[in-house]
């Protein structure tokens, strides 16, 4: 896939119909060949780290510069270079900046929080510590969640013989299923609030679904953990004797109100607007963004570098966002454009497959190839993908469409746990427990226990809240 030049997609763009390119590009009139990029992405993403993971951790940036170009270069091209500036600076400035920023300043509170001390990881303390992490997912986001309270998790559990279910259920319900109440919670639903969803949409539309998915999954993670604990008989010498848990940096839980209050500002104050290179940038937006690199700035200096070193806190991870998700938000661009087609572009057979021969919805397709595609590639992506599928009007989709928008927000969230790479925390997790020690199954025998607990989950919940 990365062989193929900018030559040749260029060729096969220029043989389409010229009226395909006018000022804003015309999605019915764009041919499959402008997906390509997109795709060529979101596979580089999935397959990279497994196939080639030394050759993918130094080359992303450019692997992902690549897949840029080959969108930018022929748009600039074929439509001029001042189209392609203002798609390029549309994206940038009103979808991937406020984006990265609210990550990057997530990512950097939920360093900060450090939580010291140790507790035997019988199954009631295993259950609490879990049901904790999945409420904080929806607060400090599903990778600040997992920082968080992995290494306490591991601790916990370092004296256990057989202590894998711990972390795998650590993946589904922390990294996972409990960033689905708010758009703080999963990159996805920050996505849909860019576009227009209110703030405590999901709150309340997806509160039912969470509930279900994250009560059916600790009581069956209690009940294998009392019949495990129970079989293990003499736990072997604990190399972290419990000690009481203390939890510092409480400065970054008071940054992480303002983070919400500056998103909520954003979304009800109007305080002007001015235009950058075609695009208009609500003077309210830009100054949430302001307010998420100062809260950056904040907790960095007032956390103490030795708390965050405790805590295993690196750049790496932020860093490595930034770069493939600029990538991505470039290639989307036409994707994008082909999806508001509808019927009448590329994508019509996929239109086809979430309607209904009425002309309605079909939710539960919806959840299910958002959440089929979410499970191997990046989850916030395809949200977009998704909601654009769905009509793209967030006031419609709130209200008159509000279940195919929940079965599209939920698929996105919840089936990110389907895989090691569905969602970015879920790898990290994988990598500090084996860390720890923990015998992590291997991708395959992940997808096992995921097949086996998570499938007939989300089929329960198919038919419990989105078979209308």
């Amino acid at each position: 896939m990365l062989r193929i030049s900018s030559a040749v997609l260029a060729a096969a763009l220029i043989g389409l119909p010229q009226s395909a390119f006018a000022a804003e590009l015309n999605g019915s009139a764009l041919g499959f060949a402008w997906a390509l990029p997109f795709a060529g992405i979101l596979l580089s993403i999935a397959l990279f780290p497994l196939l080639a993971p030394h050759f993918w951790e130094h080359h992303q940036g450019k692997i992902a510069a690549l897949w840029s170009l080959l969108v930018l270069a022929p748009m600039a091209a074929l439509l001029g270079p001042t189209t392609a500036l203002h798609a390029l600076a549309h994206t940038a400035l009103l979808e991937y900046v406020p984006f990265i920023l609210l990550l990057l300043a997530l990512f950097t509170v939920a360093g900060g929080v450090l939580v010291r001390g140790n507790i035997h990881g019988s199954p009631g303390t295993n259950t609490m510590l879990l049901a904790i992490g999945t409420v904080l997912a929806s607060f400090i986001g599903t990778t600040g969640a997992s920082m968080v309270m992995i290494r306490p998790v591991l601790r916990a559990n370092d004296d256990r013989k057989h202590n894998v279910h711990v972390f795998v259920f650590f993946i589904f319900l922390v990294s996972n299923i409990g960033g689905s109440l708010t758009p703080l919670g999963d990159p996805p639903l920050f996505l849909g609030f860019l576009r227009g969803v209110e703030f405590f949409w999901t709150t309340t539309h997806l509160f039912p679904e969470t509930l279900f998915a994250s009560v059916l999954l600790l009581a069956l993670f209690f009940a294998i953990d009392t019949v495990v604990y129970r079989k293990e008989g003499h736990i072997k010498p604990d190399p972290t004797p419990d000690n009481p848990v203390r939890v510092t940096g409480g400065i970054n839980f008071l940054l992480i109100f303002i983070i919400i209050a500056a998103i909520l500002m954003s979304a009800t104050t109007d305080l002007g607007r001015i235009t950058v290179l075609g695009s208009e940038i609500q003077l309210a937006n830009a100054l949430r963004d302001v307010i998420m690199i100062a809260v950056t700035i904040i907790s960095l200096k007032l956390t103490p570098a030795a708390s965050r070193a405790e805590n295993g806190f690196s750049w790496g991870p932020i860093n490595e966002v930034a770069k493939l998700f600029a990538g991505i938000f470039v290639t989307i661009i036409p994707v994008l454009a082909m999806l508001q087609a509808g019927t009448e572009g590329a994508f019509a057979p996929l239109v086809a497959l979430v309607t209904n021969p009425d002309g309605s919805a079909n939710n539960a397709a919806y959840f299910w190839l958002t959440g089929g595609l979410s499970s191997f590639l990046d989850n916030a992506p395809t949200y977009l993908v998704f909601f654009e599928l769905a009509g793209g009007d967030p006031k419609v989709l709130m209200t008159t469409g509000a279940m195919t928008l929940a079965a599209v927000s939920a698929g996105a969230v919840f089936m990110g746990a389907n895989s090691y790479i569905g969602n970015a925390p879920n790898f990290m997790v994988y990598a500090i427990a084996r860390q720890g020690g923990v015998k992590m199954p291997s991708f395959f025998g992940y997808l096992l226990w995921s097949g086996a607990i998570l499938i007939p989950t989300f089929v329960l919940i198919t038919l419990l809240f989105f078979r209308a």
